[in-house]
């Protein structure tokens, strides 16, 4: 059986942007590696934490949405506490009503994106 997941990760601020991407490449590639499918990725970027965590303020957050093997979710956290870039993780299983609502918070995004590139831009005032 198929589950839908929801995975959040955040790394440490340390990281480059492309040590970054390399965590990111990992997690995905593993998801997709052990038959599961990524069906939405999203870089929430560097945010302050709520609590200092190993002594930092600061970290990358990261979510990934993703369908696959129920088993498979312990191999991702294992991943996660093996990884010292990874300060903490969090993995949940979506119901069918979180699965339809992160489809509708997609879709919301994707036509903000849309509107604001469709959208002219303000004509300079001059003071004249």
């Amino acid at each position: 059986m198929i589950n839908q997941y929801e995975t959040v990760f955040i790394a440490t601020p340390v990281l480059s942007e492309a040590q970054m991407k390399e965590a990111v490449e990992k997690y995905t590639n593993l998801i997709k590696d052990n038959g599961g499918e990524v069906v939405y990725e999203e870089d929430w970027g560097l945010r302050q934490l709520a609590y200092p965590i190993q002594h930092k303020t600061s970290g990358f957050y990261y979510l990934i949405e993703f369908k696959a093997d129920p088993q498979f979710v312990n191999t991702l956290e294992i991943q996660y506490r093996r990884d010292e870039r990874v300060l903490r993780y969090l993995t949940v299983a979506l119901d069918k009503d979180a699965v339809a609502y992160a489809e509708k918070r997609r879709a919301g995004k994707a036509s903000k994106a849309a509107a604001a590139e469709e959208a002219p831009a303000a004509p300079a005032e001059t003071n004249e």
